[in-house]
């Protein structure tokens, strides 16, 4: 699809076309004042496919580094030559933007979406109160988290879980002076002042929150500490607790987990049923503790 946009049909005038050596003509639909639009991405994929290249221009609307620009600018590519046919409308290059990069900072996306005067899609509001009717009896919501890691697994039935805050769950709830935050520790590693930085993560963390790489890429996620729904391994000072949470760490470790959460205990985690690779990990943890040695 993307050859075919920068093949020079003009019959098909919805398609931005270029000339080799000269300057690229757009589309007067898909013009915009400031040179940005639709027909703008598209040459934009254009060069970096080229020249693995991004736009000056962009750094001036995101707080990310260069290499994390170049890794969205590889996923949007992808996403321009995997559509159907190439978005016509900024409505629909904005939402194959937000599809290809729908894992980083929403600061960051909603920057790209302005650098190319894409609207910005608007999120449905966090809601711990709705729960789906397609869910099972009793859920309150669902969390989707980053993959977990295995230092986070504090026993066979209890871990640390992180949730971007680019879920739609998620992002509407972000403390302002978190997102704040944020941005000033960006500011000071780029001026290498690292000591800021890490104080600031600090508070970041503090406040329930953590800045972590995923793929290339700074996320911002929610910590949740979870407590895996009728399931009660051994402690982990206690006999076969150790295995108990070696088990746990093969089932879900370095894994993204789906969780329905039900309720929240006298310790503040959050109970609920885990799921990951399609698999029910209560069911399969249960038959590892049972199965375990007498």
């Amino acid at each position: 699809n993307i050859l075919k946009c920068f093949k020079g049909d003009e019959e098909e005038d919805h398609y931005p076309y270029y000339h080799p050596g000269s300057r690229p003509h757009y589309p007067q639909q898909q013009q915009q004042a400031d040179g940005h639009g639709v027909a703008s991405l598209a040459h934009d994929l254009l060069n970096f496919e080229s020249a693995s290249m991004v736009p000056e221009g962009l750094r001036q609307h995101v707080t990310a580094s260069k290499k994390a620009q170049i890794k969205w600018y590889q996923n949007m590519l992808e996403a321009y030559k995997n559509a159907r046919t190439p978005p016509r409308t900024p409505e629909e290059a904005a939402q194959l933007v937000v599809s290809a990069l729908n894992w980083i900072q929403r600061a960051d996306l909603e920057g790209i979406l302005e650098f190319y005067n894409f609207p910005i899609p608007s999120l449905p509001a966090a809601s711990s109160n709705h729960r789906p009717s397609s869910l099972p009896e009793g859920v309150q919501f669902v969390l989707n988290t980053l993959p977990v890691n295995n230092q986070n697994i504090g026993d066979g039935d209890g871990f640390t879980a992180y949730v971007a805050t680019t879920d739609p769950r998620e992002s509407g709830n972000v403390p302002i002076e978190v997102h704040e935050m944020v941005i000033a520790r960006t500011e000071a590693r780029n001026r290498r002042d690292y000591k800021s930085a890490d104080a600031l993560q600090s508070s970041i963390k503090e406040a329930g929150y953590k800045i972590i790489v995923c793929s290339d890429e700074e996320i911002l996620a929610r910590k949740y500490r979870i407590r895996m729904r009728g399931i009660d391994a051994p402690e982990l000072k206690m006999t076969y607790g150790k295995e108990s949470k070696s088990a746990l760490v093969k089932l879900i470790g370095g894994k993204r987990t789906t969780i329905h959460v039900y309720e929240q205990d006298q310790f503040d985690r959050y109970v609920g049923d885990v799921y990951c690779n399609c698999a029910f990990i209560q069911v399969k943890q249960a038959l590892k503790i049972c199965l375990r040695p007498i």
